[in-house]
Order: structure tokens, then sequence, then C-alpha cells
């Protein structure tokens, strides 16, 4: 009795392992296959009023 019990719980265990795997999903909800590191983080630029502006124009420095 013992013994298949143990063997019923290694069972789903091994079946069930699967299930609490992270799986990577894009914006629509379809699965893609998950990046190996994170994206690079991007650079936003400010003019002299504080406002956000294109890192190339003149007077922009980085926030």
């Amino acid at each position: 009795m013992m013994r298949l019990i143990l063997a019923a719980l290694t069972a789903t265990a091994l079946l069930s392992t699967p299930a609490f795997a992270a799986p990577c999903r894009d914006a629509k909800g379809k699965f893609i296959k998950c990046a190996t590191k994170p994206a690079p983080k991007t650079t936003r630029c400010k003019d002299a009023k504080g406002k956000f502006a294109k890192c190339g124009t003149p007077g922009a420095h980085p926030a």
C-alpha cells in the first residue's frame, strides 16, 4: 500500500513539473522563446525645461 502511494506521488511530481515552469509570453499572450538576459535599459533624455526630448537635440541631457 505504501509503495503504491509513493509511486503515485512520484508520478504526479514528475508529470506536474512543467506546469510550474514559467513560460514566456508576448504582449498578445502567445508563447515565445524566453530571453536569456534582460533587454538593455534605454536612456531617456530631458531638455532644459525638464520635458522628455530626443537625446540628440541640443541642450538635452540623460535623465
